[in-house]
């Protein structure tokens, strides 16, 4: 072991959350460099490692401005970005001298991808014992699927929450995200957080943490596992309705836009039959407890929907505000922009591109009452920190990373 090798990140109160961990991103796409962007937000510092010319695919998805990537600008934000080709023993040796300096790597190929190039687990912790290592995968390190590659809508689907969303007469359908993608990334960055609290606080090891995209679906599909294990059922697609929200859907109001109601609670409904200056309703042995609301939450629904679509929407925000009952319209990104809430509370961020200039996003959630979030730095470019990372970290002459920059290693 190199006196490079223990050299330690410094510790200490700092600026920001995260101030003082380093984390090497290797990962491509979203749920793994997601989790990275997460880190960075509060003040780590991300390292983004890149392969030479060709960078990070998501560099290539677009919607584009001025040819500079927006998915890009949103997901790499608050990071470093090197290049390094780690299929080549050079290049794998800087890595090892890069880990030597690092909290926590995270990477999401394909299992085997690594071990194959030289860097994996067993391979990078005897650079530093104390390293963390986040390993994300659509099927896991393990398992007879393990080798199958794995993206956001295989997750949904083998996950089990594909299956039960859209309508029940139509095909399954995804959200309009990449739901998996993003939960898996922040199931790991709260692993990796655990890591390192175990690491540092609890005196323990460093480690090596198997984080699949499918588990991190099904872990949040509700009751379907014990509903099926203790009751037979097969949940279906809903459409809107859900057990848990009776009357519970997406409204039509006067003005032709939509606005969820839901109510779980008596006393909810209660109020809500207050508004509507329905008393019969909230006496009536159909609805007079939440389950039986829901063995008649069609009828119900048809109810409230016909109430809805008949207020002046002034006057029925009014109502549902004075019944302090739970609402919103289904926005778009047009009513988001426009919103006081959001900007009150700043929750879109303003970001200054060097070249395509302000770009605005979603901010840095949550906040804290003592420490303040980083500032949001822009993406960076292709390698824009080579020679700040293997000039001032690792210590390589401004001719050595001329020679590896010409034989393709950065």
């Amino acid at each position: 072991m190199t006196t490079e090798s223990m050299k330690t990140t410094p510790r200490g109160p700092g600026p920001h959350m995260l101030s003082g961990l380093r984390i090497l991103d290797l990962g491509t796409m979203v749920a793994g460099p997601v989790a990275c962007t997460l880190f960075g937000d509060f003040g780590a510092d991300v390292i983004k490692v890149e392969v030479p010319e060709r960078g990070d695919t998501v560099r290539d998805l677009g919607p584009f401005v001025d040819g500079e990537c927006l998915y890009w600008q949103v997901e790499a934000r608050n990071k470093r970005s090197i290049t390094l080709n780690l299929r080549e023993p050079t290049g794998q040796a800087l890595l090892y001298r890069l880990v030597a300096q690092a909290d926590a790597v995270v990477e999401n190929f394909r299992p085997g991808t690594l071990e194959k190039w030289n860097c994996g687990y067993d391979v990078l912790r005897q650079h530093n014992p104390r390293l963390i290592m986040l390993r994300v995968s659509g099927f896991g390190q393990t398992g007879p699927y393990r080798e199958r590659a794995g993206y956001d809508r295989i997750g949904l689907a083998f996950g089990g929450l594909m299956g039960i969303t859209g309508y029940p007469d139509r095909p399954p359908v995804r959200s309009g995200t990449s739901t998996a993608d993003y939960q898996t990334a922040i199931l790991g960055a709260f692993a990796l957080m655990m890591a390192l609290y175990h690491r540092d606080a609890m005196g323990g090891q460093g480690q090596e943490i198997d984080l699949s995209m499918y588990e991190s679906v099904i872990r949040f599909t509700e009751v379907l596992v014990p509903e099926y294990d203790r009751l037979g059922v097969v949940r279906e697609r809903r459409g809107n309705k859900h057990f848990a929200a009776a009357p519970g859907e997406h409204f039509r109001t006067s003005d032709g836009r939509y606005l969820i109601l839901t109510c779980s609670a008596d006393a909810g409904f209660q109020r809500l039959c207050h508004a509507m200056e329905r008393p019969d309703l909230a006496t009536h042995p159909d609805y007079a407890t939440h389950l039986s609301r829901w063995e008649h939450v069609d009828e119900l629904n048809a109810i409230v929907a016909d109430w809805i679509e008949r207020q002046p929407v002034d006057v029925l925000c009014r109502k549902l505000d004075e019944a302090k009952l739970a609402y919103s319209f289904i926005y778009t990104i047009e009513d988001i922009m426009k919103d006081p809430h959001y900007a009150e509370r700043q929750s879109i961020a303003t970001v200054e591109h060097p070249r395509i200039g302000p770009v605005k996003m979603a901010g840095v959630f949550p906040r804290f009452s003592g420490v303040q979030a980083k500032p949001i730095e822009p993406a960076p470019e292709l390698g824009q920190h080579n020679d700040e990372v293997y000039g001032d970290m690792l210590g390589l002459s401004e001719t050595e990373r001329r020679e590896l920059a010409r034989q393709g290693i950065i």
